[in-house]
């Protein structure tokens, strides 16, 4: 069974988290199912960036992203080569060790 590792983050999981990870699941569900509440300002449907990611080990387990995802990291705060939308991918056969980033654009939240 593979291990989705979160990085610590002072906002969503000051600790780090290591889960067992039942593969088929998203890095967004599974983070929200285990008490870490990743940013996911369009309920997982690929509309946004709140959920935005990096990577940092595991990548290429991951299926490439589509289009749509990939439209819209280029939207997201602080993108690079290992980031991906946590809702978009999809834990496979391998650990992830996954970084939530200190900041993210919800244009939601920021609108006054």
């Amino acid at each position: 069974m593979p291990k989705l590792i979160f990085l610590p983050n002072d906002d969503f999981c000051p600790d780090g988290a290591a889960i067992d990870v039942e593969p088929g699941q998203s890095i967004c569900e599974v983070a929200l199912a285990n008490d870490i509440d990743i940013e996911h300002a369009c309920e997982m449907s690929c509309a946004c960036t709140t959920c935005h990611v990096y990577i940092r080990e595991g990548f290429d387990s991951l299926d490439e992203a589509d289009e749509l995802e990939e439209d819209f990291l280029d939207k997201a705060w602080g993108v690079d080569p290992d980031s991906r939308l946590s809702c978009q991918a999809i834990v496979k056969n391998e650990d992830l060790v996954v970084e939530i980033p200190k900041y993210t654009i919800n244009m939601v939240s920021e609108k006054h």
